[in-house]
């Protein structure tokens, strides 16, 4: 038996999808033992030396075909078949509409479907048209044709249901996990901090400045926070692309002083950036599952999140919530747990037990089963 694992977003760097992808080999790495089943996992130059195999049932094999392009029409699906993989798994929606043998796709979220506008993307208006009509037609032929459909939330299986017109019991959840690393010397962490200037008290979001993560107000929101706490920074963290440039032209157009943007930065100084912030604050429209928020409730960081999509779902009553499209909701909310060590300390407690319900090794073994079924 051959399973196949599309793990071409491999690491931290693609983000969501990087993550989760990394997080199930790895951990389906320690899980496996069954003798008579072999794991291929198909990456990219760009991530290929990332993952060294150490269980020997897996292989890494070379799939040099770029997201969303022809070649991974065409090619991957030939590549594929010279592996003669019994069951396939792609982590994400952009399943090869020629690929027929047995497979498995994980949903993430159906953004497009709902922010179906020119601002999320750097095309023109033509050309966006034709990425909109193949983009759901991608996905409605992957959620059609798989054998079964992974969702990242009870939230993201009942969107698919709506949108995607599919029968519950073809979708199964698995949820994700959150990372702790092991917490750094306090030297340390001043020696990071000061590298990217950040003297002050700060807030932070940890994610991509797409035009639904509603970063632009959350620094008008930030703005009106200065107001009573002039000395506070906002810390934006997430990798240098067309979106945060698009950002940071927005916040000098509105000379809001105090916001850092330090980029893409590793996970040894993502640990301190959590674990030195005030409070984390999450201001998407729209998410599938979220695991910021996570990973700063286990650093014991309060969060003060968007009451949208899975939100409430995820955190539970961990969070202090706010309307994402009122930037006096947002500023107000961030405000009460800014003053209050009390409301800040009830959060953290709280998320304990929240956080008891998510992990990777949870979700790899929840995939493994589904793998199982399939085979």
């Amino acid at each position: 038996m051959r399973i196949g694992i599309d793990a071409r977003f491999f690491g931290s760097e693609q983000k969501g999808l990087g993550r989760y992808s990394q997080k199930l080999v790895e951990k389906l790495e320690e899980l496996v033992a069954d003798e008579g089943v072999e794991y291929y996992v198909f990456l990219r130059k760009i991530n290929f030396d990332h993952f060294q195999p150490k269980n020997k049932r897996f292989k890494k094999v070379l799939a040099e075909y770029p997201w969303y392009g022809w070649q991974e029409q065409i090619f991957f699906p030939l590549l594929l078949n010279k592996y003669k993989i019994d069951l396939m798994h792609f982590c994400h929606f952009n399943v090869p509409i020629f690929y027929r043998r047995k497979f498995l796709v994980t949903i993430h979220d159906l953004i497009l479907f709902h922010f179906p506008t020119i601002e999320n993307t750097t095309l023109n208006r033509f050309w966006y048209f034709f990425k909109k009509i193949a983009y759901h037609s991608v996905i409605r032929s992957a959620a059609e044709r798989a054998e079964k459909i992974i969702a990242v939330s009870d939230f993201t299986k009942k969107d698919i249901e709506k949108e995607l017109k599919i029968t519950e019991n073809k979708i199964i959840v698995t949820k994700e996990g959150f990372d702790i690393n092991e917490r750094i010397e306090k030297v340390s962490c001043q020696t990071i901090l000061k590298k990217y200037d950040i003297i002050n008290p700060y807030l932070l979001y940890v994610g991509n400045a797409y035009p639904h993560k509603n970063l632009e107000k959350l620094c008008a929101a930030f703005e009106l926070i200065k107001k009573e706490h002039s000395d506070l920074n906002l810390v934006i963290v997430g990798g240098e692309d067309y979106f945060f440039t698009r950002l940071k032209k927005y916040v000098r157009s509105r000379k809001i002083s105090g916001i850092i943007f330090p980029g893409f930065i590793s996970d040894v100084e993502l640990d301190v950036f959590y674990e030195k912030a005030e409070l984390f604050v999450f201001p998407s429209l729209y998410e599938g599952f979220g695991i910021p928020p996570l990973e700063a409730l286990a650093k014991r960081i309060a969060v003060v999140s968007s009451d949208r999509t899975s939100m409430p779902e995820i955190l539970g009553d961990a969070a202090q919530y706010f309307n994402p499209e009122d930037v006096n909701s947002i500023a107000s909310n961030i405000l009460v747990v800014l003053k209050s060590k009390e409301r800040r300390s009830e959060l953290v407690k709280k998320g304990e037990e929240i956080l008891k319900k998510f992990s990777w090794e949870k979700m790899a073994q929840e995939t493994l089963d589904v793998y199982k079924k399939g085979m």
